[in-house]
């Protein structure tokens, strides 16, 4: 069966890289971006997501952060979250590399983790550049809007995620990509594999020779080059999968 043969590969790997997508968190409440019910299908990503909307109108962004916000902050890790920190405990992975900014894996244990599109934990202020946990700026939206920055008084108060139309953090890319070079596995869950550069990675590590694991919801379009392809549900499958690996 598909799960068995990803554990087999899994445990064979010495230099096994997971990549992660909204498909992971969702299971803990953070819904998806696209697909059905996605946060693209209620909201325009250009206009609420984009830099250049964000500097024009900074308010229309918080207005919908002050409900999302609170569910990303309010999400714990599911099972899924927590069967990677395990494989990485027992040597089976080296690291993750997300394309989310929930935070999770960090919750769940995981140790190595590269958030490529940065984190939603944290705010910083692109005046003064002073910065403040994401929770303390969220109690403040039903008082202010926008917020201001607690030090010099500014609106442009922005979480360290990336926006449509910012550059992805250098460092986090690189290693990123390194790690994918090194990789004997790559083990892809919950990403639609249609953001780029973040795509790459994956096909990084078949150029280098990795085998390829696929764990998500749908289709994808890198289904055709996996070793494994596993259609359900992350914190079901992935959990199945640690336990096998440590039989």
């Amino acid at each position: 069966m598909s799960i068995e043969r990803a554990a087999d590969l899994l445990a064979s790997a010495t230099r096994a890289v997971a990549m992660t997508g909204a498909g992971v968190s969702a299971e803990s409440g953070i819904p998806t971006f696209r697909g059905e019910g996605g946060v693209w299908t209620k909201y325009d990503p250009v206009k609420v997501s984009s830099i250049d909307s964000f500097m024009a109108d900074p308010a229309s962004y918080w207005q919908v952060s002050r409900e999302r916000g609170r569910v990303a902050l309010a999400a714990r890790p599911n099972p899924g979250h927590v069967a990677l920190a395990q494989m990485e405990e027992r040597g089976r992975l080296v690291a993750v590399v997300t394309q989310n900014t929930d935070g999770l894996h960090q919750d769940a244990g995981s140790r190595r983790v590269i958030e490529l599109h940065g984190s939603g934990r944290n705010v910083e202020c692109m005046v003064c550049g002073r910065r403040e946990p994401r929770s303390e700026v969220q109690a403040r939206l039903d008082v202010e809007m926008p917020p201001r920055c607690q030090s010099c008084g500014s609106t442009f108060l922005k979480p360290t995620v990336v926006l449509f139309g910012e550059a992805m953090p250098a460092t986090a890319l690189h290693e990123a990509f390194e790690l994918a070079g090194q990789a004997d596995v790559i083990l892809v869950v919950g990403s639609s594999l249609v953001v780029y550069p973040a795509a790459d990675v994956p096909l990084a590590a078949l150029r280098a020779g990795a085998r390829m694991v696929v764990v998500n919801a749908e289709a994808t379009p890198f289904d055709r080059f996996a070793s494994v392809v596993i259609h359900g549900r992350s914190g079901e499958v992935l959990p199945h999968i640690a336990s096998l690996i440590a039989a």
